[in-house]
């Protein structure tokens, strides 16, 4: 079963039971795959709407002061593939990088990047790297 075809199921499953958190998270979800006017979605664009759309809740829970999650983020967030933690890109930076390659450690994110895919978060690792010692 692809993720669009999750998505409608939960749908539907969400309106039967009225859960209208999740409701109205996957309609907005639907809405954003609507806009862009394709009909068949690969599981990787609808990670990218589903992040962008996070994003954008992100931002403006932080500039409206309401905290950092909400129920739309935690609905979305479901959907998600599991994220690389601090801890598993450090260890796989410490096995697999060799600094003494690259003029500076973080022209190393490129390679890490390629490494984790969409499982790991840029910011997350120019953090590790910024604090991993050369």
């Amino acid at each position: 079963m692809t993720l669009q075809d999750k998505l409608k199921d939960d749908l539907k499953t969400a309106m039967k039971a009225r859960d209208e958190a999740t409701k109205d998270a996957l309609r907005v979800v639907m809405g954003e795959m609507a806009r862009l006017d394709k009909k068949q979605f690969t599981d990787e664009e609808i990670i990218n709407i589903l992040k962008k759309l996070i994003k954008s809740e992100k931002e403006m829970l932080s500039k409206s002061n309401q905290g950092e999650t909400s129920d739309f983020i935690r609905v979305l967030g479901t959907y998600l593939p599991k994220m690389a933690t601090e801890t598993e890109i450090q260890q796989w930076i410490a096995e697999n990088i060799n600094f003494s390659d690259y003029k500076n450690k973080m022209q190393a994110m490129g390679t890490i990047m390629a490494h984790f895919g969409s499982a790991a978060d840029g910011n997350t690792v120019k953090k590790v790297l910024q604090a991993f010692p050369a």
